[in-house]
């Protein structure tokens, strides 16, 4: 299966780079990234908080395969509405530290958009220790949920 999102991290940087296009309107995409109900779906988790607003926090959780929960959360520091999301993210007990998300949404046709992410990291050996778990391949798994959602009858 062709991977739609693409994860391209430069060798000696505290950052990753995620862009996927999507046969979405920019605002069904956005809508997906504030949505309660729609996140939860695609990305498989519980939604306990979600406030779409400057300073404002979330929280998710999601239970692995063994049953142990897993917190994720972080502030939300700005949201312009079909245009970006810059955020704080922490996985709660982990050795990964807060990072940075910068979210860009752009429309490409009335159609299609594009997400670009760029994640910044407290070290590039932090960085390094993520994108040796599934990672990219776990993101392209939720952003292909995410576009089915609303391109599929049933979603799934």
């Amino acid at each position: 299966m062709e991977r739609k999102t693409q994860v391209h991290a430069e060798a000696g940087k505290q950052e990753i780079l995620i862009t996927r296009t999507f046969e979405l309107p920019v605002e069904l995409l956005f809508k997906a990234y504030i949505e309660p109900e729609i996140v939860e779906q695609w990305m498989n988790t519980k939604v306990l908080k979600l406030e779409n607003k400057r300073q404002g926090g979330y929280q998710f959780e999601t239970t692995d395969p063994m049953g142990n929960k897993h917190l994720f959360s972080g502030v939300v520091h700005e949201l312009v509405p079909n245009h970006k999301i810059t955020r704080t993210f922490e996985m709660e007990n982990t050795p990964f530290p807060v990072q940075l998300e910068f979210l860009e949404f752009e429309a490409l046709t009335e159609q299609t958009s594009k997400l670009q992410m760029q994640m910044v990291f407290k070290s590039v050996t932090v960085r390094d220790q993520l994108l040796k778990m599934p990672f990219a391949q776990g993101i392209n798994m939720a952003h292909n949920r995410l576009e089915k959602i609303f391109t599929e009858p049933n979603g799934n």
